[in-house]
């Protein structure tokens, strides 16, 4: 039987095709939508002032005196405060990798994203520079850290940052990194240079693979990807001129080929930047756990501290997969109000040394970029409110570096928020200007001085962190005014992915987690404060990471990041093996991403996540 004709269709080859004719016309777009720099400052603006602004160049990069003026006149005309400056002869990769990183149409808006640019010149603001902590007076930064610190001024300028072509600006010669640069390039931008490699090669093993096997679907694939460069960066009416583009065009293959061999090589040599410093930390640590982590655990409890009943069942056994520091972890579940807890749970000092490096120090850049993709999370959560008031107040606690605050602005922008949290992002966050104020300590020690002072309180993801969450509760009926709302969002114990996914559901999130509470018990716990449920949410509080997050930590397990200080150390097997776990794990990963989409959506249908949120409305006396 003749097989009908969509059988014989290089699907692979089609899907292909399809992606980079669509990426294609996504960079072409985006090129079309930065701005070009006049070569003169227009003559409306009068003469431009210089004053107020700097201009922070790569070594090598000499703009000329119109250059600086036209910039300053774009920048203070649009009302930006920082100005990433592209060359009009950008190398043509480097053109086509921040192309696929910024959509210019959307990047001074969006408040969380990520500050990009070309590495060669931003113009700041004195002030911005002087809150970040810049010295423009210091040594002249290379393409790495220029890159590095376009990212640390967006966070000082977050709805304030753009880019713009500057015809008279050239990249001095400074071409495409290979090898060691551009891993530190992508490290720089905060990108995994050996994800990304291992993605790339992958990437053209298959489109060779399809090339060679499946005819004209094939070939045409490879054509597209082959001459993509000119057909985004070419044509008469491209702001930039890339030197050599027919020559990149004609090479890119082989470019590709062995710049994705030699950044795998390089990333696979990765070594943490500061010596000195690991050091310290790495005695710091093996001084910890000289004495054992079994100090770190306080005496089991034999009843549940939510309802008191002795009816207990271990829920889940677990170690510390977030970070792999030493140590295992019991999570219980009382049979009679659902409730589940650590048992038995971390001391003050356990909790310091495993919260440790992962939202400040070692691990708070990686920390930082987890929470800088959850802009529509946060912008759901500030939404809930809208049916409710218009608050002039706002106290976000566990407000971690304050991206709730700064993302929430686009729905409140005439609201005060003030942060307040135990690490020292929450002075970062108001030097950034995220939060107005920002208070360092725990909440129940500031609920007097702050009482009666806020119109809203939030708890995002903050009470399964506190070892008593009802004095938490206690603490936010405190601080606000009769009438005031407490907005909590909190991991759902009971769903469906905690059964199915064991100890890799990401949300047990051991050992930082102390309690799961059922919807049912913080409901009650609420009422018993005097609060009236006003909204609750579960679909839209649905996290999606059931998968990928299980993924993840199973990556983990199996090979533990080499250089982890309380580790015994890296060894060259040891790299070897976390290098071919992140290369086996990719196609992983990629199944999970696809997996998630499915569940977030059957969750926004049936309203059935792993997370709830809840709107509390304090009632008058």
């Amino acid at each position: 039987m003749t097989p009908p004709p969509l059988a014989r269709v290089p699907w692979t080859s089609v899907l292909l095709l399809a992606a980079l004719g669509a990426g294609t016309v996504r960079a072409r777009r985006r090129l079309r939508s930065i701005p070009v720099l006049p070569p003169t400052p227009p003559a409306a603006a009068g003469v431009p002032r210089a004053a107020g602004w700097r201009l922070l160049t790569a070594r090598g990069i000499e703009p000329d005196a119109a250059t600086f003026l036209a910039a300053c006149a774009y920048a203070e005309g649009e009302g930006l405060r920082v100005l990433d400056l592209l060359p009009a002869d950008l190398p043509a990769e480097r053109a086509l990798g921040l192309l696929r990183l910024v959509d210019p149409a959307r990047y001074r808006q969006d408040r969380l994203a990520a500050g990009r640019g070309a590495g060669f010149a931003v113009l700041a603001t004195e002030e911005v520079l002087a809150r970040a902590g810049v010295d423009p007076g210091g040594p002249r930064p290379d393409p790495v850290e220029l890159l590095a610190l376009t990212r640390r001024l967006k966070e000082y300028a977050a709805d304030a940052t753009g880019l713009a072509i500057a015809p008279g600006l050239s990249c001095g010669g400074l071409g495409e990194p290979a090898g060691p640069a551009r891993a530190a390039e992508l490290r720089a931008q905060g990108l995994p240079p050996g994800a990304l490699a291992a993605a790339q090669l992958g990437g053209l093993a298959l489109l060779a693979g399809v090339a060679v096997r499946q005819g004209r679907w094939g070939a045409a694939a490879a054509g597209l990807y082959w001459l993509q460069t000119s057909l985004v960066l070419g044509g008469r009416r491209s702001p930039l001129r890339p030197a050599g583009l027919g020559r990149a065009t004609a090479a890119r293959p082989v470019r590709a080929l062995g710049a994705g061999l030699r950044t795998a090589a390089a990333a696979g040599r990765d070594t943490p930047s500061d010596g000195t410093v690991e050091a310290a930390r790495a005695a710091a640590y093996q001084e910890d756990l000289a004495a054992g982590v079994d100090r770190f655990l306080e005496p089991r409890r034999a009843d549940c501290p939510w309802c008191g009943s002795d009816r207990l069942t271990v829920r889940v056994r677990v170690p510390d997969l977030l970070q792999g520091k030493p140590g295992r972890f019991t999570l219980e579940r009382c049979e009679e109000c659902r409730h589940v807890f650590q048992n038995p749970r971390l001391s003050p000092e356990g909790l310091e040394f495993y919260y440790r490096d992962f939202y400040d120090g070692r691990g708070g850049e990686g920390t930082g970029i987890v929470f800088g993709t959850q802009g529509a999370a946060y912008r759901g959560r500030a939404e809930m409110l809208l049916p409710h008031a218009d608050p002039a107040s706002w106290l976000d606690v566990g407000t971690g570096h304050g991206h709730f605050c700064n993302a929430a602005r686009e729905v409140w922008p005439r609201t005060r928020f003030d942060g307040l949290d135990m690490g020292d992002g929450v002075r970062e966050a108001e030097r950034r200007g995220w939060v107005e104020t920002g208070y360092l300590g725990q909440f129940p020690e500031f609920a007097s001085k702050l009482a009666g002072q806020y119109e809203v309180v939030s708890m995002y993801h903050y009470l399964e962190h506190t070892r008593e969450p009802l004095a938490e509760l206690d603490a936010a009926a405190t601080v606000l005014a009769p009438g005031g709302f407490l907005a909590i969002e909190l991991p759902d114990p009971q769903s469906r992915m905690a059964r199915l996914i064991g100890p890799l559901w990401l949300p047990w999130f051991q050992p930082q987690h102390q309690h799961l509470m059922p919807a049912a018990n913080l409901r009650e716990a609420l009422a018993d404060r005097g609060f009236t449920v006003v909204a609750e949410e579960h679909g839209p509080a649905h996290q999606g990471n059931d998968f990928f997050g299980a993924v993840a930590l199973a990556a983990t397990r199996l090979s533990p990041d080499p250089d982890r200080p309380w580790g015994p150390g890296p060894t060259p097997r040891a790299r070897l093996l976390a290098h071919a776990v992140r290369v086996v794990a990719l196609p992983c990963f990629a199944a999970a991403v696809a997996l998630d989409t499915v569940r977030t959506a059957a969750a926004r249908r049936t309203d059935g996540g792993n997370a709830y949120r809840m709107l509390a409305r304090k009632d008058t006396p």
